[in-house]
């Protein structure tokens, strides 16, 4: 026995040395995974790597092959990604402190660049994470704390997303959308923002006040002028019964006012001038 595995160690040891490499040269890619090959420190080629609109089956996942130890593999998650915004300040334009968290959902599409620049997913991540704070913060900064609660929401995430997606470009990364979780005033803020938002109705509502009140006088003051245009108009044409008019008027508002009905007594002549009109002509 021992002779026999004398004269057969040696190709023992080869068969197996041979099934290590072999072992080794086999590489089985899922679906979900994409590879870069690295020889050498350098990216020679990827395997099923990122196609868009790709059926799924037919990206070249499954068995391939390498050179045992001069070639390495980088592994390289398909699928989407997400990383997590850490809770941020932003002052809107209306003065308001908002307590916003986000996140951004990523995939790698250029994995041989993701692999020059970054190494790998999460330094993509961590490269990305200060730049989307950034830019999430230039963006709501520009607007008030109500647009965050409306249709423009939509219009400052797809912004934010677009100038997001240029930085991450860089790194051979997609970005897909770019979400808000919570968007909150800091404590003891909602009074102080109700408190704002009831002063500035208030200061609306006198302004809308004071120019109806101007708006009022201006209409008395055309009419009060247009009256004195017609009684001019009436006394230039008969003087006489102008005075009769105006004479009457009187007469009305001191003899038959029912406010003083009662409450105060005239003595006056029958030859008073103020009652010249009683007498006729």
């Amino acid at each position: 026995m021992s002779d026999l595995w004398q004269r057969s160690k040696g190709t023992v040891l080869a068969v197996g040395a041979a099934a290590i490499v072999a072992m080794s040269s086999i590489v089985i890619v899922p679906e979900t995974q994409q590879v870069v090959v690295v020889r050498l420190g350098e990216p020679v080629r990827k395997i099923n790597a990122f196609k868009p609109n790709q059926e799924f089956g037919s990206t070249g996942a499954g068995i391939s092959w390498r050179i045992p130890f001069i070639e390495q593999l980088v592994w390289i998650d398909k699928r989407l990604l997400s990383f997590p915004m850490e809770r941020q300040t932003v002052l809107s334009t209306d003065q308001l402190r908002l307590e916003v968290t986000a996140y951004a959902r990523f995939r790698v599409i250029d994995p041989v660049k993701m692999v020059k620049t970054a190494g790998s997913t999460d330094r993509v991540m961590s490269q990305l994470q200060p730049i989307m704070t950034s830019v999430l913060r230039q963006e709501l900064g520009k607007r008030t704390f109500q647009s965050l609660l409306n249709a423009e929401r939509g219009a400052a995430m797809i912004r934010i997303k677009e100038n997001l997606d240029k930085q991450a470009r860089e790194y051979g990364a997609q970005v897909i959308d770019v979400r808000i979780q919570r968007a909150d005033l800091p404590a003891g803020a909602l009074e102080s923002a109700f408190a704002r938002m009831q002063a500035a109705r208030e200061q609306e509502a006198t302004t809308i006040q004071a120019q109806g009140q101007k708006q009022a006088q201006l209409i008395t003051s055309e009419a009060e002028a247009r009256a004195t245009q017609i009684y001019a108009a009436a006394f230039g044409k008969d003087p006489s019964f102008y005075d009769f008019y105006r004479a009457m008027k009187s007469y009305d508002a001191t003899f038959a006012n029912q406010a003083n009905k009662g409450n105060s007594t005239i003595i006056l002549s029958p030859d008073n001038e103020y009652l010249r009109q009683f007498k006729g002509r």
